[in-house]
């Protein structure tokens, strides 16, 4: 493989190797443990029959995630998180994931009831948002397919899939799947969350230093969404396993080229 300067040597547009095992917990109605390189996040999608206090009688349903990082998931030992000690960081990314699913799925299609979705990062190394979604998506169609055989809904309420990638510009280079070593060096990080029918739902982008253009921006929304289209391919096979009834299932995209 030609070097490209990139600590893997991957190529800018190469995607880590991707790989989701849905049905890993026995207790949990959805799961999905997911591997972007050497990042790991194990995501469980409960169900209550119970929505928050402010959904009351209407009729709908609530999705809402929590994430969190054991505490050797990075080079050095992290404290818990508990309580008032929930950092921004954390509470702006359980946010994300919960917007990013809410928007692919009917809210009526349930009745009233909450799924949470938790995300723990067992292993961090780029890219943990961005995996938790994309898993997260896997283990909520798998928790509603459930409900589905069980005679509880007439009908899976998911509408189109979610995934999530990161991009950035380092050295005037635009890449694609940024992993730890990247992302602390790169010019601009940008996380962009986009549907199976290819429209956004979010873009975080951030410049470390100097401003970027218009055009950069561009290329790389185009870049993430080649990115996602590959995830998205990912995701699309391992929920068809799911309709088979087929538990442990990996996959592993290929080079988007």
């Amino acid at each position: 493989m030609e070097q490209t300067g990139r600590p893997d040597g991957r190529k800018p547009d190469e995607l880590r190797p991707w790989t989701i095992i849905p049905g890993v917990l026995a207790y949990a109605e959805g799961s999905a443990l997911i591997e972007c390189g050497r990042t790991r996040v194990m995501v469980a999608a409960s169900v209550e029959d119970k929505v928050p206090p402010w959904m009351a009688g209407r009729g709908g349903g609530w999705i809402t995630a929590e994430y969190s990082m054991l505490p050797r998931a990075t080079q050095t030992r992290s404290p818990r998180e508990r309580g008032a000690r929930i950092g921004g960081r954390t509470m702006e990314i359980q946010r994300l994931i919960g917007r990013s699913l809410r928007c692919v799925v009917d809210l009526n299609g349930f009745g009233e009831r909450t799924v949470t979705v938790d995300c723990d990062v067992l292993q961090a190394d780029g890219g943990t948002r961005v995996a938790s979604i994309s898993a997260a998506w896997v283990a909520l169609f798998q928790a509603f397919e459930r409900m589905v055989e069980q005679g509880t809904l007439a009908r899976n309420p998911v509408v189109d899939s979610v995934a999530a990638v990161s991009v950035g510009v380092r050295g005037g280079e635009l890449l694609l799947d940024l992993d730890y070593a990247e992302d602390a060096h790169a010019d601009v990080d940008m996380n962009v969350v986009m549907t199976g029918s290819g429209n956004l739902v979010e873009i975080q982008a951030t410049a470390e230093q100097e401003p970027f253009s218009l055009s950069t921006l561009d290329g790389l929304i185009h870049l993430a969404g080649r990115g996602v289209l590959s995830i998205t391919g990912l995701q699309k096979r391992v929920k068809d396993t799911l309709t088979r009834n087929s538990r442990l299932t990996t996959f592993i995209p290929g080079d988007i080229g």
